[in-house]
Parts: C-alpha cells; sequence; structure tokens
C-alpha cells in the first residue's frame, strides 16, 4: 500500500458552505487536506478548488468519486501523474542585521524571490515556485531566523490543451439535481 500525495481539482459552485462541505467529506473519511485553494475561475459563478492530499491510489479515487457526487461540485478530476503546472506563493520574515541583511538578498535574487517589505530588524520574502523551491529557501533562511511564515497552498492545472476540467455545453451538474429535486 503506497501512500502518495495526489492533486485534485473540482470546479464548484461559487456558493456559501461549498468548501465546509468538501472539507467535511475528507473529513469524514479520515484524509487529512494537505493544501487547500480556492478561487474564482474562467466561468461566472463557479470557483477552482484545488485540494493536495495524501492517500493511495484507490482511496483517493473512492474519496473523488464520491466528491463528484456532492451537489455543488460540477466537476472533479486527478491531475497527479500528469503533465501539470503547480505553483504557491509563500511569505517568510527573515530576521537581519546591517551585517546579513545583502546575504540575505543574495539568496533572495538567486531564487528569483522579491523583497516586499523592510524593517530594521527584518524583510519579508515573497517567492512564487513548486514546493521543493519554497523548501529549499526557507531551509537557507532559517540559519538567520524566521520571524513567521505564511503559505498559500498548491494551485494547479494541467498543461496544454483544453484543460481537465472543461465543462461542455450541457447544463452543469448542480442545475441538473436542482430540477430533479423540484420534479
Amino acid at each position: 500500500m503506497v501512500v502518495a500525495k495526489h492533486t485534485l481539482v473540482a470546479l464548484v459552485a461559487d456558493k456559501p458552505g461549498v468548501l465546509n462541505r468538501v472539507a467535511s467529506l475528507f473529513r469524514r473519511r479520515g484524509f487529512n487536506i494537505e493544501s487547500i485553494a480556492v478561487g474564482h475561475s474562467e466561468l461566472p459563478h463557479l470557483s477552482r478548488m484545488t485540494i493536495v492530499v495524501g492517500g493511495t491510489v484507490t482511496m483517493v479515487e473512492q474519496v473523488r468519486k464520491q466528491l463528484d457526487k456532492v451537489v455543488d461540485v460540477v466537476k472533479v478530476s486527478d491531475i497527479t501523474g500528469g503533465s501539470t503546472i503547480t505553483r504557491e506563493l509563500a511569505l517568510i520574515k527573515v530576521k537581519v542585521t546591517p551585517a546579513t541583511r545583502s546575504e540575505v538578498m543574495q539568496i533572495v535574487d538567486i531564487f528569483r524571490a522579491d523583497i516586499v517589505d523592510v524593517a530594521a530588524d527584518s524583510v519579508t520574502v515573497e517567492v512564487t515556485g513548486d514546493e521543493q523551491k519554497i523548501n529549499s529557501l526557507y531551509e537557507l533562511l532559517r540559519r538567520f531566523g524566521i520571524r513567521e511564515v505564511t503559505r498559500t497552498g498548491c494551485v494547479a492545472m494541467t498543461r496544454g490543451g483544453s484543460g481537465s476540467l472543461v465543462v461542455g455545453e450541457k447544463p452543469l451538474k448542480t442545475q441538473d439535481r436542482k430540477r430533479k429535486k423540484t420534479s
């Protein structure tokens, strides 16, 4: 039984309570969500949700199928192992002294990150990239002293083509279910 990270991407209705229903499904199944990011999509009234979760292929496929049954979930896809683009944003506040400030700035420059705030005793670094890049920069900056870190979590999409979550011209699943319930 091989447990690995899986990236699920879902189109969901952009309305209150959807995130709670999705998170509750994972909680009930005993899955720990490693990362979850939600934002508006290219389609009106729909949001794109990226969920990173650990589990076996069978376990994650089972949860994906259950997620697909949630009324407000229009479409869900496991994009793990495919050709994907993944990014995360982190803000890292690092302790600095006049003697260490230039060294921190050089490290930040090597990682193509930006310094977005400067104080007398700290700098705040903004870095965007995959999880490994952010972890590597964090490890190098740790020796100076980390005051605070915040990370957005992973956002992902498939490379090229039309994407894994294209919704055709047919009515959306949420509309179909509402019609069935009222009939």
